[in-house]
C-alpha cells in the first residue's frame, strides 16, 4: 500500500510539473513583430488585446514577452517613458487600490513574498504606473491590474537588463 501511495504521489507531482511547464508559453522569444515597422529599436510596445510586450529590435524583429495588462476601466493608451529602474522595490498601494482593498497593508518591503511588484520594476512617468514582476504569475495573460503591466519575474529581470531610463513605452489596443 505504501508503495502504491508513493507511486500516486510521484505521478501527481510529475503531472503538476508538466502542467505548469505547458501553462507558461515560451516567452521571451525573438519574433517578427508588426510593431517593428512603426516603432524604433529600443521602444517597448504593449499590446493590450494580445497581452504581449514587444521590445523592438532591429529589422522587423522584437523580443516578445507574455504579460498581464490593465483590467476593464483601468486601461490606458498612448505613450510613457521609463523614469526609474528598481530591483526588489518596496510597494505602497496607490489611493485607488487602497480604497478598493482597505485591508491591504500600507507598505510592503521589497523582497517580501507578498509584494506585488515582484523581482524588479520599471516605473513610468505617468500615474503611479510600472512594468513589473509579480507575486501572482497566474495573472499573466489576463486583464488583471490597476494600470500596470505585470510580467513573470524572470521576464522582468530579462527586460530590466535590456532597457534604460528614458525608454519609450507605447500602449496599443
Amino acid at each position: 500500500m505504501l508503495k502504491f501511495l508513493s507511486l500516486v504521489a510521484t505521478l501527481c507531482l510529475t503531472l503538476s510539473i508538466a502542467t505548469n511547464a505547458q501553462a507558461r508559453k515560451p516567452y521571451p522569444e525573438e519574433v517578427e513583430s508588426p510593431y517593428a515597422v512603426k516603432y524604433a529599436p529600443g521602444t517597448i510596445v504593449v499590446s493590450a488585446s494580445k497581452k504581449e510586450l514587444h521590445l523592438i529590435l532591429s529589422g522587423n524583429y522584437a523580443r516578445r514577452y507574455h504579460v498581464a495588462v490593465p483590467k476593464t476601466g483601468k486601461q490606458w493608451s498612448g505613450e510613457a517613458y521609463v523614469d526609474g529602474k528598481h530591483v526588489k522595490p518596496a510597494w505602497a498601494p496607490p489611493k485607488e487600490v487602497k480604497r478598493d482593498n482597505p485591508n491591504i497593508p500600507d507598505y510592503i518591503p521589497g523582497g517580501d513574498p507578498s509584494n506585488p511588484m515582484g523581482a524588479a520594476a520599471l516605473t513610468l512617468d505617468r500615474d503611479e504606473l510600472a512594468i513589473h514582476g509579480t507575486n501572482r504569475p497566474d495573472s499573466i495573460g489576463k486583464a488583471a491590474s490597476y494600470g500596470c503591466i505585470r510580467m513573470y519575474n524572470e521576464d522582468i529581470n530579462d527586460l530590466f537588463g535590456r532597457v534604460d531610463v528614458g525608454t519609450r513605452v507605447v500602449m496599443v489596443k
